[in-house]
């Protein structure tokens, strides 16, 4: 183990790399709310101990659990045994996508396999009675965002027209995967949510050729309005959140969308030009760095072909200028050992925004959440900012 990993309380399972222990933790973290099995992940890691970096045996040995457990809840389905079926396919479609997200270039059989997860997990929503999981389309310039509208659980709402948040995906996430990040305790809680894959995330990227963009608001306008007309929520409840590289989404979405009763950053962006332009040099001098996906993968969502064309259009991701104008609530969650973004930028868009309610969350090594959005501990990151929507969306009622 890494002399400076010998301290660090994380479930680091490949301590020699970043990225992979971070995926297997991205994946394990969502056991609570997708059911995923430690016996299975530990099976896969044991396979992949002397692959370590391969990412070929990475999506191969991922894809052949996930094909493991989709069989059996096939065989569970033709049994009638309806809700083992869904239990296993909604792991499998956290199997199936974690194996998939670090492969580059992709192949025809990895677009298959995640097509196959995406029907995974609409197969498993359909026969979950709670929380209840809708698959809507939601309107965008001259076609349309998939989305995963999580309908509040009807006890928790009184009858009444719902508070909602809107939660967009990260730079390397889809809205399967955020699923899995505790959205049914929002449902629990009362507030329904709509997890979009929107440009440059997900199915967005991957089958209707929507590459990533600057301008959050062009989607989130159009994912605010769609809730606003559904008569089960309330339009000056509806809120906007949104993880990692969803630190610049969000707050530049509630910024320049007014309507946004509240916004929550699950992790600090503030200039993603100045990252990019500072780690691609570090990866030319040979400096290992710890990021979440393989840096080919910057190019493939912005869709362009070289660096220079990737750092052109990350030029407009920067939030100075534009977070000074946000008004509602704003919350920020980040851990004090983000290895990918360094706490003191996270101070910095702190201060920079306009909002009069806001509140800085910095999770510590002794409490857990130290390192990037929680992912060693996602049910604190969860909790708080679950918590933080609840009491701000209904807030005198």
């Amino acid at each position: 183990m890494p002399e400076d990993k010998k301290d660090d309380p994380a479930f680091l399972y490949f301590p020699s790399n970043y990225r992979w222990s971070m995926g297997l933790l991205i994946c394990l973290s969502a056991a609570p709310w997708t059911g995923v099995e430690i016996d299975e992940v530990n099976r896969v890691g044991r396979a992949l101990a002397d692959q370590v970096g391969n990412d070929t045996a990475w999506f191969e040995e991922w894809t052949r659990m996930g094909e493991k457990i989709e069989l059996r809840g096939r065989d569970a389905l033709r049994a009638g045994h309806k809700l083992t079926a869904a239990s296993c396919f909604m792991r499998v479609t956290r199997y199936y996508q974690t194996g998939e997200r670090f492969l580059h270039p992709r192949s025809q059989r990895s677009m298959d396999v995640y097509a196959r997860s995406v029907k995974l997990f609409k197969e498993a929503a359909a026969l979950i009675p709670r929380p209840r999981i809708e698959p809507v389309e939601i309107p965008y310039e001259n076609t349309s965002l998939p989305a995963l509208l999580v309908h509040p659980n009807p006890e928790a709402t009184g009858a009444r027209p719902a508070p909602a948040m809107v939660f967009f995906d990260g730079f390397d996430v889809t809205k399967e995967l955020q699923y899995g990040y505790g959205i049914p305790d929002l449902a629990a809680r009362g507030i329904g949510c709509l997890v979009v894959d929107g440009p440059g995330n997900g199915e967005s990227v991957r089958f209707r050729n929507l590459p990533l963009i600057a301008e959050t608001e062009n989607y989130a306008t159009p994912a605010y309005q769609y809730l606003a007309a559904r008569r089960e929520f309330d339009p000056n409840r509806i809120g906007v959140m949104a993880l990692s590289l969803g630190g610049y989404y969000a707050p530049r979405a509630a910024s320049l969308e007014p309507r946004f009763a509240c916004c929550v950053a699950w992790g600090a962006q503030w200039d993603y030009h100045e990252i990019w332009a500072r780690r691609l040099e570090e990866l030319d001098s040979g400096k290992v760095l710890s990021l979440s996906v393989p840096p080919e993968h910057l190019q493939w969502v912005l869709g362009v072909s070289d660096r220079a064309a990737a750092l052109k259009k990350l030029e407009a991701f920067r939030l100075d200028g534009i977070v000074q104008k946000m008004a509602c609530p704003f919350l920020l969650l980040h851990g004090a050992g983000d290895e990918q973004i360094p706490l003191e930028l996270a101070e910095k868009l702190f201060e920079a925004v306009g909002s009069k309610q806001k509140a800085l969350k910095i999770f510590s090594r002794e409490e857990g959440g130290f390192h990037h959005c929680q992912v060693d501990n996602i049910t604190i990151g969860v909790h708080y900012m679950f918590d933080w929507i609840a009491d701000v969306l209904n807030a005198g009622r």
